[in-house]
């Protein structure tokens, strides 16, 4: 029989293999964009098929609410480790559909249909993942540790990115350019493919097969959550602004970002990245933990206010021509800041919702704001730097999605208790 904390580790274990292999392919596709472009899309001009294939890349955002929809009624009705191992047999299609896409020289536009067929695919699962896996660790873990449980899911986002960053750096130090475009940038979803099953047995085998929340209950999900709980979606909505924008403008863009606007080589934004998830892993973690000792409003609030103004400060000290020295620096301080907000993240929305709405309550939340500030966030900031120069815009655009994130902290900080405890509208 197994003692409590192995039983913990167990369900953190299963809970956030998911969410790691939900980052690792959208990882992998941000560093791979390049190439994906070039095989994908028909056009002479490098910039234009980065462009659209970056666009691609922002329609797993556009189905993300969908899946937050279907997904999280799934697990509100039907229990969360249902619907966790429906995500994983998701992923592995999505994955497995732009590993075997053919290139555009043979098949023409339908490779591109293909390839906007499994982005969508993966935004579904990646938009139901998120509220099952958080509301699942913040109803089965104790209550003095949810707030390091949820840091898990946000810490696993560190490990895929220095996952997919390792396999970036390796296949760019063994293949010529030339061979990672012809079918090098096919490696990496093959590799997220074979991880499919394991997390299916992690899934299935650890997790308990806890009733459904609405189980024997008559009730409409969607009528209670939006009956009675239009503000606390307003202000979950509100934190996840900057929940999504930070992490995809400073963390997944940052490999881009170097190359295109700095001039450095893949290989070395490549390695600056890893390094500076190594912050985003350990950050979470600690994050985590504080809230647990202090409150999650306090780490939410000033992780906020720093996120607001310390990027700017970093990448203007950027010079013109960086050494890995500084980009290491810059990007393990981008992604500490990160993470003392993301690492907290999942307990601060998770207790704005009581349990049986709260997957949905989440996912919907969390999804709406990921649609507009986050997917396409790459593109957006990749045709804007590159058109503008403007250096600082990855900076700029989390200050200013840290604005309504630090009003809805405010409400907050009055409007739920220091226990972490709902408390719904009169």
């Amino acid at each position: 029989m197994q003692t409590p904390p192995m039983r913990h580790r167990n369900l953190i274990m299963a809970a956030s293999v998911g969410n790691l292999l939900e980052w690792y392919d959208f990882t992998v596709y941000a560093l791979f964009a390049r190439y994906i472009g070039e095989a994908v899309f028909r056009s002479a001009d490098g910039f234009s098929q980065l462009a659209q294939s970056l666009l691609v890349f922002g329609l797993g955002a556009v189905a993300r609410p969908l899946g937050a929809f279907v997904l999280g009624l799934y697990a509100d009705r039907h229990g969360r480790r249902k619907a966790l191992s429906v995500t994983c047999v998701l992923m592995g299609v999505g994955a497995a559909l732009i590993m075997l896409d053919p290139p555009y020289a043979h098949i023409g536009r339908l490779s591109i249909l293909v390839l906007c067929c499994a982005r969508l695919l993966q935004g579904i699962c990646a938009g139901g993942e998120i509220g099952s896996a958080t509301a699942f660790l913040n109803e089965q873990a104790p209550r003095h540790l949810r707030g390091l449980s949820g840091s898990f899911l946000q810490a696993t986002m560190g490990l895929s990115n220095i996952l997919g960053a390792g396999v970036a750096a390796v296949l760019t130090t063994i293949l010529t350019d030339a061979q990672l475009g012809a079918w090098g940038w096919r490696v990496p979803f093959a590799i997220g493919l074979a991880i499919i099953p394991v997390g299916i047995y992690l899934r299935r085998s650890m997790m308990p097969d806890m009733p459904a929340p609405t189980a024997g209950r008559n009730i409409s999900v969607l009528s209670e959550l939006f009956g009675k709980y239009k503000r606390n979606i307003a202000l979950a909505l509100c934190m996840s602004i900057l929940w999504a924008a930070a992490p995809y403008s400073l963390i997944i863009y940052f490999p881009l970002y170097m190359q295109t606007a700095f001039g450095v080589s893949a290989h070395a934004s490549y390695v600056a990245f890893m390094a500076g998830n190594l912050a985003l892993v350990g950050g979470s973690l600690l994050a985590g933990r504080m809230a647990d000792r202090i409150g999650a409003w306090r780490m939410l609030s000033g992780s906020a206010l720093a996120l607001a103004v310390v990027p700017m400060m970093l990448t203007a000290a950027l010079p013109p021509h960086p050494g890995l020295l500084a980009m290491v620096g810059v990007e393990t301080g981008l992604c500490l800041l990160v993470a003392l907000y993301v690492g907290v993240a999942p307990l601060g929305i998770a207790s704005l919702f009581p349990r049986q709405v709260r997957a949905s309550g989440i996912a919907i939340s969390y999804n709406a704001a990921m649609t507009v500030f986050g997917g396409f966030a790459p593109a957006f900031l990749s045709m804007l730097g590159a058109r503008q120069h403007m250096l600082l815009a990855p900076a700029f655009y989390v200050a200013f999605a840290a604005i309504p994130a630090l009003a809805a902290l405010v409400a907050c900080a009055r409007y739920v208790g220091p226990t972490h405890d709902v408390q719904p509208e009169a």
